[in-house]
């Protein structure tokens, strides 16, 4: 019985060890395209974290000619790397706004190994640069999270109170409310871990989701995407979340497969608005929640 316990603590341990950075991060080494391939402008950016691990991003300024309306750090989710997510922001640069793209530590060309809470550096890596480029001063900063990115970004500006004093909005789309939870929806899709899902989700470590730190983002804008057809983080994580938040905060249910909201013009026009007017924007999307909620059936 002994040595049977014995192999069962050394699995549960090793899942626990996998579940800190597998299950969170699947990082793609290499760059297969750049933005040029996009017809964008760019420069290839080298940051460091604060425990010296090399990172690499890229700058997207405006398009030329086209007046500088403000910066956007974008935070990708948890796949593939920078090439994998230009989708999500390539169109943001025709529209005034100039982008910084970060990969974390192990995806593209950043060194390292992604784990949590290794990654925070990176994100901080980031805000550094941002505070000290030239091209970003005197421009309202805005912070796009996208699923596993949006996470790390409530999680992170909920402990750095002085990086939150700096950024106008923030805008999250298809981000888990809570890492374990999405961990139980995947095993539960399978009839080979359906009947595991709840005691393999609890080796996933949660402590860090952003429905611990969302409520923490007090006078923050925030509007929050989530599709209605997300299969890979539910709906009800996004409706959490903005129960969770405090105000100023929006809630926008979509169309289309996970974190593919900006592919649609009608959520590029309504992510342009909440940039240029993130209060009013707010305002008026609660304002109609309200009135759909209290109109008869």
């Amino acid at each position: 019985m002994a040595s049977k316990l014995g192999r069962w603590a050394l699995l549960l341990v090793s899942l626990w060890l996998a579940g800190c950075s597998g299950l969170l991060f699947y990082p793609e080494p290499g760059l297969p395209i750049t933005p040029e391939r996009a017809g964008l402008a760019y420069r290839d950016i080298e940051l460091q974290a604060a425990d010296g691990t090399r990172l690499h991003a890229w700058w997207l300024p405006a398009k030329a000619g086209t007046p500088v309306k403000g910066t956007v750090l974008h935070l990708h989710g948890n796949g593939g790397n920078l090439a994998w997510h230009l989708g999500g922001v390539h169109w943001l640069p025709e529209q005034g706004y100039q982008v910084l793209m970060l990969d974390y530590r192990g995806y593209g060309l950043s060194a390292g190994k992604p784990s949590l809470p290794a990654v925070y550096q990176d994100i901080d890596a980031a805000f550094a640069w941002l505070e000290q480029a030239p091209e970003v001063r005197g421009q309202p900063l805005f912070v796009l999270g996208q699923s596993l990115g949006g996470a790390l970004a409530v999680h992170y500006l909920a402990a750095h109170p002085e990086r939150r004093s700096a950024v106008r909005a923030m805008a999250l789309d298809g981000v888990p409310a809570s890492y374990r939870d999405v961990a139980r929806h995947a095993l539960s899709t399978s009839w080979l871990t359906w009947p595991l899902q709840v005691p393999l989700s609890w080796l996933v470590p949660d402590a860090d989701s952003a429905i611990h730190g969302i409520d923490k983002l007090e006078g923050l804008p925030l509007l929050i995407y989530h599709s209605v057809d997300d299969t890979i983080v539910p709906l009800s994580n996004g409706r959490r979340l903005y129960q969770a938040a405090r105000p100023p905060r929006a809630f926008q249910a979509t169309r289309g497969a996970h974190v593919q909201t900006f592919a649609e013009p009608a959520w590029r026009a309504s992510l342009l608005a909440f940039f240029e007017t993130p209060l009013a924007t707010l305002e008026r999307l609660e304002t109609a929640t309200e009135s759909a909620t209290e109109s008869p059936q």
